[in-house]
């Protein structure tokens, strides 16, 4: 029952790239096998923030007044039982390295059928007669995925991690590191073309770190590749770039984030502590929209706040949402810390730890324009890193210290 155990929570580790149904009910057979096996459920040290956070979330549910409504959030709750089912099954820093390539090997597949996607959509727009901005935007690549956030989330996570592997992971044969310098191309030209500029800025910090961990003056390389992929990158994609500082009205997201912004934080000061409950943000929006704001509103999603700090602090409170801060906090620590253990040297232990915190990093900066951690497949493997992550920590917190 363990090895069925072991090998269920993989399957359903990287089945979140292509079906999160999939993987949800490898996930359930997980659970099954550890449950029949006897094995003592272990749980990495975030559990308490994490669980907090959790606590929070049910609290603010039943005092919402309308908890039938937030049941999705209720039934979300599964989706957290990744991170202690894989910390349990998984236990050498090996077997953590391997599955996290596993993942990027399915995700530079999925990449490519992204970049196809790409080009039907050139040619469709095309023989419409269409500007192809216009038409691309409600209409982006998805990948495996059934939506162009979900799988540019997903994407900016593997290509974090693949490029973590390629500065800090063990040694490869060229054969092997040309496959995978290839498959991040695939992944990063996948990521440019999904027109997620919230992912493009959350990739580049987390580049940023990850380049100086390694060697401090290749940071300079950070904004070259940035600017070769701009310079390279078909005409929509670099309207797309400008529209960062200079959007394009009615067409792109700027004004519509700065009404669903000043919509959370009216919800945030009339309800610090508990917040309007789990789905009531989007059940209540509309009245709590600044009355100064001109109707009709512009083209956006309207249904989530689109940043985990505002969307978290107005639906479930601002100490449920602290509490999530502590936990991402706390990997950062704990990585950090078991890096300053480490000897130099390349390897697997180190590449989890820096996945690790550049993982978070890119969560945190795309949190800012995105609720990446309120969408399923996005919470899972970032799950998934994070137990492999404690992995290579626990690793290392037994171990002497470096001399």
């Amino acid at each position: 029952m363990t090895n069925a155990a072991f090998w269920c929570t993989c399957a359903s580790a990287v089945a979140i790239l292509f079906s999160i149904a999939a993987s949800q009910i490898l996930l359930g057979a997980a659970i099954l096998s550890l449950l029949l096996s006897r094995q003592r459920i272990l749980l990495p040290r975030p559990w308490v923030p994490l669980g907090l956070f959790l606590l929070g979330s049910m609290i603010s549910l039943l005092a919402s007044g309308d908890p039938a409504h937030g049941m999705p959030q209720v039934r979300k709750l599964y989706v957290y039982l990744m991170l202690p089912v894989a910390f349990t099954v998984i236990r050498k820093t090996s077997t953590a390295a391997n599955l996290l390539l596993a993942a990027c090997g399915l995700a530079g597949i999925g990449s490519l059928l992204g970049i196809a996607q790409f080009l039907q959509k050139w040619r469709e727009a095309r023989d419409l007669h269409r500007s192809f901005y216009d038409y691309y935007l409600s209409a982006r690549i998805t990948g495996f995925t059934n939506h162009w956030m979900t799988f540019s989330g997903e994407q900016m996570l593997v290509l974090v991690i693949l490029a973590a592997f390629l500065l800090f992971g063990r040694p490869q044969r060229p054969r092997a590191l040309v496959a995978w310098v290839v498959a991040a191309l695939a992944m990063g030209s996948a990521l440019l073309l999904s027109d997620t500029r919230s992912a493009w800025i959350a990739v580049f910090a987390a580049f940023v770190y990850l380049a100086w961990s390694r060697k401090k003056v290749l940071v300079l390389a950070v904004p070259v590749l940035a600017l070769v992929a701009f310079f390279v990158a078909p005409q929509s994609i670099r309207e797309r770039v400008v529209s960062i500082v200079h959007p394009q009205k009615n067409v792109d997201s700027n004004d519509f984030r700065y009404i669903v912004w000043r919509t959370g934080l009216r919800m945030i000061a009339a309800h610090p502590w508990l917040g309007l409950g789990p789905e009531q943000v989007h059940a209540q929006f509309y009245q709590w929209l600044p009355p100064d704001i001109p109707q009709p509103l512009p083209p956006g999603y309207y249904g989530h706040l689109h940043s985990i700090y505002i969307h978290y602090a107005a639906e479930r409170g601002i100490p449920t949402t602290l509490a999530l801060l502590a936990m991402l906090g706390m990997i950062l620590y704990h990585s950090g810390r078991a890096l300053r253990r480490l000897p130099p040297g390349r390897g697997d232990t180190r590449f989890l730890l820096q996945a690790g915190i550049a993982s978070v990093i890119a969560i945190l900066v795309e949190g800012v324009f995105e609720l990446n951690l309120g969408d399923s497949e996005v919470l899972t493997m970032f799950l998934v890193i994070t137990a492999c992550t404690y992995v290579a920590v626990e690793e290392t917190r037994l171990a002497p210290a470096k001399s």
